[in-house]
């Protein structure tokens, strides 16, 4: 698949699983929901390996690395993403998610060398303002407290240890690791984290018992982790952890339009120029607007 079809897939699946995580909460902890999506999705990744008969013998370097994955950006991220939801709206956390993108910028700089790329800083502050106008409405109803505080705190940790993730993986998939047994590893390596959490905490284990439950655990860990990550990992690997960082302002407009069929979601004008904002931004990041590419220094 090309960069554009991987992209899209990214932002329709994740944006549809805003709605599928609402039926995940309150059931049990949010520890053992994410352990048992990470249980289903590896078991997916190692049966389709052992069919296809792809090597799964690595270098022990490799598997600490993927081991980091799993507990920044499968494990980490998405446990505490689940605790900043119960303190602060959606609406903030998906402000706040473009932060993730900047935080990649500095880090591919400083542990991958890479250079910083104009294009992405412009395309991402652009991405910044059309969430603002998306959500602007939202904010209204924010006030702040100690329990947004907390929220705040929360949420930014749980990006930063994304964008660990992000570069991590980004280091492995360019040194020839292969994406698929890469993310079989990393989940298989979160899932056993998150269980052995889920059993240490205080109060007793509950197991689920709601159909609704299971229904979006199948999707969440089929499309949300296999396919989705899937993809943003390749995309990780092609483009690089900044631009690939992009999905995260676009999947909430696709919540948005799915927002409207299911929850009655109302569009303003300033929600649309939002759109059109956060689209363009999109273009200056992936290189599409030449006047903000970052030009190489011209030799002497």
């Amino acid at each position: 698949m090309n960069n554009a079809t991987l992209f899209a897939l990214c932002c329709l699946i994740w944006g549809s699983t805003w709605i599928a995580i609402t039926y995940q909460i309150g059931h049990t902890s949010e520890t053992f929901a994410i352990a048992l999506r990470y249980l289903l999705a590896s078991a997916c990744l190692g049966i389709y390996c052992v069919i296809r008969r792809l090597p799964l013998k690595l270098p022990v370097h490799v598997h600490v690395k993927m081991a980091a994955v799993g507990l920044f950006l499968y494990s980490l991220n998405y446990t505490l993403l689940y605790m900043a939801q119960a303190h602060i709206i959606s609406a903030l956390l998906a402000l706040m998610s473009s932060c993730i993108i900047y935080i990649n910028v500095v880090l591919r700089r400083w542990w991958l060398k890479e250079p910083i790329r104009k294009e992405v800083v412009v395309g991402a502050t652009f991405g910044l303002l059309g969430i603002v106008c998306l959500f602007v409405p939202e904010f209204s109803k924010v006030s702040m407290d100690a329990a947004l505080a907390t929220g705040l705190a929360i949420a930014f940790v749980s990006f930063f240890c994304a964008s660990t993730g992000n570069v991590i993986s980004e280091r492995i998939l360019t040194s020839g690791t292969p994406v698929i047994q890469m993310n079989f590893y990393a989940m298989s390596y979160a899932m056993v984290l998150l269980f052995i959490t889920s059993l240490a905490m205080p109060g007793k284990l509950v197991i689920p018992t709601h159909t609704e439950f299971y229904l979006s655990l199948l999707y969440l860990a089929i499309f949300g982790s296999v396919f989705a990550f899937g993809a943003y990992m390749k995309l990780l690997k092609q483009m690089g952890a900044d631009k690939a960082a992009y999905v995260v302002l676009v999947y909430p407009m696709v919540a948005l339009v799915i927002s409207t069929f299911f929850e009655g979601y109302t569009w303003s004008v300033l929600s649309m120029v939002g759109v059109v904002i956060v689209l363009v931004g999109n273009a200056i990041a992936m290189g599409k607007v030449p006047r903000f590419m970052r030009r190489p220094p011209v030799s002497s």
